[in-house]
């Protein structure tokens, strides 16, 4: 298989062509840019529609009509624009629309700066619009897992009708490493609910998120969640790495979880027993993985380019049943190997 060096955003892109989307609507934001320039490139030859938005709100609005139809639509933008987007997803997900959206982090709040970050874990898993609602949340951790996670979000959206997130940073956005494109086995679902035409063969479709009596809309809820249920039990994913006899778990996600790995080896070169457990979905977390790892495990240490966002989630996961430590650097300051193996030295007293 043919391996290509790549950037991150463009690399996400040829592979979102590859997966099947065939339109993209989008608006200009550093560092997820490149996105929308390599599709400008290359969309209209691969049959797809690309179109600049006059901002987010629109971009995102598009993403709602095409979807309807039954296409595979996505937008891309990073932290600031994906705010400005959040009315819309809210509606996409109250109309049971599957999408694809790209959130490529930024430092905040505010205009904040250009720098990686991840500050925006808990608008991606806890807040991304108004009601009662879930996001697939994904975390990849290098551009060949980007590639590979666009395929998954599509494909997981369309079966369970309901937008994907794909959380990335800066650092992988703007990173070259070699990927290769893996052969797309899945086909395209039926979507016998899409707006696309009934040529008098079936009744009229309806995409709606507006229901004015109170127990219809409850009923919508409900049934929603019964399937965020079935995602939780099926699709949540962690990656365990020297965990069987770590004594420190180390937890990251996304590129901080590249530098996590790093210290882990750190730490083992000096005689200390650390692991790492990486969630690769942010949402559904992987509750069950942690669960496990905190059986033989005595303390964790979550890392992350924020203050502490994710931090909270893993408590919950291992039921506050071990201590749970954090280290973070924001603003766009990516934290060192080094600092991570001060951190993990604090906390089992050194090398043994």
């Amino acid at each position: 298989m043919e391996r290509n060096l790549m950037k991150g955003n463009e690399a996400l892109a040829e592979a979102a062509i590859r997966a099947g989307c065939k339109c993209f609507f989008g608006y200009p934001i550093t560092p997820q840019t490149e996105i929308s320039a390599y599709l400008a490139k290359r969309f209209e030859a691969a049959g797809g529609v690309f179109l600049q938005a006059e901002s987010e709100i629109a971009a995102i609005n598009m993403v709602l009509g095409a979807a309807s139809t039954g296409v595979r639509a996505m937008t891309s933008s990073s932290s600031p624009g994906i705010s400005l987007k959040s009315e819309g997803i809210s509606y996409i997900a109250g109309s049971d629309l599957p999408c694809v959206i790209i959130n490529v982090q930024r430092g905040g709040p505010g205009l904040g700066g250009i720098q990686p970050s991840q500050a925006d874990y808990w608008q991606a898993t806890k807040a991304l619009g108004h009601g009662d609602f879930q996001l697939l949340v994904f975390a990849p951790n290098s551009v060949q897992e980007m590639v590979d996670t666009v395929i998954k979000a599509f494909d997981l959206a369309d079966q369970y009708r309901m937008p994907a997130m794909i959380l990335a940073d800066g650092l992988l956005g703007q990173m070259m490493e070699p990927v290769t494109f893996p052969e797309i086995t899945s086909k395209p679902l039926e979507k016998p609910w899409a707006t696309n035409g009934h040529g008098n063969k079936r009744e009229h479709n309806i995409i709606n998120s507006l229901y004015l009596q109170p127990d219809v809309l409850e009923k919508s809820v409900i049934d929603r969640f019964k399937r965020y249920d079935e995602i939780k039990e099926n699709h949540a994913e962690a990656e365990l790495y020297k965990t069987e006899d770590a004594e420190i778990v180390v937890t990251a996600y996304g590129a901080t979880s590249r530098v996590a790995k790093s210290a882990v080896n750190m730490a083992r070169e000096q005689g200390i027993k650390a692991g790492l457990i990486r969630p690769v979905t942010l949402w559904p977390f992987p509750v069950k993985q942690f669960q496990k790892t905190a059986e033989t495990a005595d303390k964790f240490l979550c890392v992350e380019m924020s203050m502490g966002q994710m931090i909270d989630d893993v408590k919950l996961a291992i039921n506050c049943s071990k201590p749970v430590e954090f280290y973070g650097r924001t603003g766009g300051v990516i934290p060192k190997p080094s600092e991570i193996l001060d951190e993990i030295k604090k906390y089992v007293g050194g090398a043994k």
